[in-house]
């Protein structure tokens, strides 16, 4: 449940400041509140509330306010917490009437900002503060936060192109221990063994026997060696398979007499099941790659990302393509956690670099992979200089020192 707030917008003067205290009404956070327009943004995050029972949701300058705190100093939960509670000028940031020495929220609310305020919601803020801040743009479309092509309108294309599109692929790595198979089926054994323990519990049940000394023995006899052979490694594969088997087999049983699990059993139980499917079929077939494979339990969405860099070939994570324009300004033309070929979405970036702007770039500068007949058959179309060389063997007529500088520039 939300209910809207009159005026998230106030001033400084409406912050009431304790006897004694004096605020410097240029401090950099009073700036930062009175530039960002928190009133617009309110009107769809009250849209995410559809209910209108239940308890009232903090508002939304105290959520992404505090997220953005969180972001530029990287404090843990608890920390950001004692922070606020301690500053007054962070607490003029995110909202609150006056300086109060108690807590504005518990640490554990911070989880419900993040899950509220997902990637389309900052993108979305990010493009409107952009406006905003340019006189001479244009509105964005609805295309700026979602992957899908963009068709470009010409009729009021003006004469020449401006400015300079920088695009590039990145990965955000996230933190999770280094998946191995052998500690990812350990991992869901036992987990398994917690949730069958608790059905026997729960309704009255014979706990079935698990063999969960046996297992912890062979899962820490391959563990603490040193060195792993081949067959050592598919032996220890093969006995934590059985054990998840094993494992699985009780609960299904259990469920099939109609003992339900609890509501958040059932994404566990689901992911390990995939899990245990994917693991069998490398094993069957004697791969080490499986389609969506699972590398953390509790983060099923993440994908390895392969980067082919020297310092980690494979990173986890989501992975993004980045703008920068002439200005600074950092857009993310797409995101994903399934790898992706990242040349398929430039085009998409410099159709929404001509709806802000009204023009095209003057110039893109891209890596190789980049470089595709597609992308340059479209900058050629729209006039638009693509860093890098041109295909085909190099033309007889040599460059000028003219042409040849402008390309060094480009490629750097």
């Amino acid at each position: 449940m939300y209910k809207p707030i009159d005026k998230l917008q106030h001033s400084f003067l409406d912050f009431n400041q304790p006897l004694g205290l004096k605020m410097n009404p240029k401090n950099r956070w009073i700036r930062l509140a009175d530039s960002i327009p928190w009133d617009e943004f309110e009107m769809k995050y009250a849209s995410l509330f559809p209910s209108d029972t239940g308890n009232v949701a903090k508002p939304l300058r105290m959520a992404l306010g505090s997220l953005i705190i969180q972001k530029k100093f990287q404090y843990s939960d608890r920390e950001l917490v004692e922070q606020i509670t301690e500053n007054p000028y962070l607490q003029y940031f995110i909202g609150l009437p006056g300086y109060q020495d108690v807590p504005p929220f518990d640490a554990s609310t911070l989880v419900l900002f993040r899950k509220r305020l997902d990637v389309d919601a900052i993108m979305d803020a990010n493009a409107y503060m952009f406006n905003s801040d340019d006189d001479n743009t244009q509105p964005p479309s609805d295309s700026s936060s979602g992957g899908a092509a963009t068709v470009c309108d010409e009729k009021s294309r003006p004469e020449g192109n401006k400015g300079t599109l920088i695009v590039d692929a990145s990965c955000a790595p996230v933190n999770i221990r280094y998946p191995q198979d052998i500690s990812l089926l350990n991992e869901a054994r036992e987990k398994l063994e917690v949730i069958i323990y608790r059905f026997c519990q729960s309704y009255g049940l014979t706990l079935p026997r698990r063999y969960v000394r046996k297992a912890r023995k062979d899962y820490l006899a391959y563990a603490k060696a040193r060195k792993h052979t081949k067959k050592q490694t598919s032996k220890a594969i093969k006995k934590q398979l059985s054990y998840v088997r094993r494992d699985l087999a009780y609960l299904d049983g259990f469920m099939c007499e109609g003992y339900a699990p609890l509501k958040k059993e059932i994404p566990l139980l689901l992911t390990i099941m995939e899990l245990y499917r994917q693991h069998q079929y490398m094993y069957d077939h004697k791969t080490h790659s499986v389609k969506d494979r699972i590398v953390s339990i509790h983060q099923p969405w993440i994908r390895p990302i392969v980067r082919g860099k020297a310092k980690a070939p494979t990173e986890f994570g989501a992975k993004l393509d980045l703008s920068i324009d002439e200005k600074g300004y950092a857009r993310i033309e797409h995101i994903s956690f399934d790898a992706y070929n990242e040349s398929a979405y430039l085009q998409d970036a410099a159709c929404r670099y001509y709806e802000r702007t009204g023009h095209y770039p003057e110039r893109i500068l891209v890596d190789q992979i980049y470089r595709t007949r597609e992308n340059r058959a479209f900058c050629k179309k729209h006039e638009i200089r693509m860093s890098g060389p041109k295909l085909g063997r190099p033309c007889a007529k040599q460059q000028n020192n003219g042409e040849k500088k402008q390309e060094y520039q480009d490629n750097t």
